[in-house]
């Protein structure tokens, strides 16, 4: 499978976002996709994504441009049978655990 911009906004469409005009290419507004906090950036691939220092510095920078948004990477895998996956930093990881603990309970 290859990335299209259709795919993409079908993707942003499925989670709620909003498409940033021209992916993100503009001096501004980065990223693919905002959905309030984060700044999103979306992956698709057939297989494998690799994750790497330089890319999430990336995101994370661009998040920042974006007006100071969290960044995220929303990576999916595969053609038919679709994995999708968030990649967020982990202080916003533990603040949506405590989150969750405060709307859940710890069991």
């Amino acid at each position: 499978m290859v990335a299209t911009t259709q795919s993409e906004l079908d993707e942003i469409k499925r989670f709620g976002g909003t498409p940033q005009k021209n992916s993100g290419r503009g001096a501004v507004k980065k990223g693919d996709a905002l959905l309030y906090p984060f700044m999103v950036d979306v992956k698709e691939y057939s297989k494998s994504y690799g994750l790497s220092i330089s890319n999430w510095a990336k995101v994370s920078s661009d998040a920042i441009k974006s007006g100071g948004n969290q960044p995220a990477l929303n990576v999916v895998l595969g053609d038919t049978n679709r994995v999708r996956l968030w990649v967020v930093s982990e202080d916003m990881f533990l603040e949506m655990r405590e989150a969750w603990l405060e709307k859940y309970g710890e069991e």
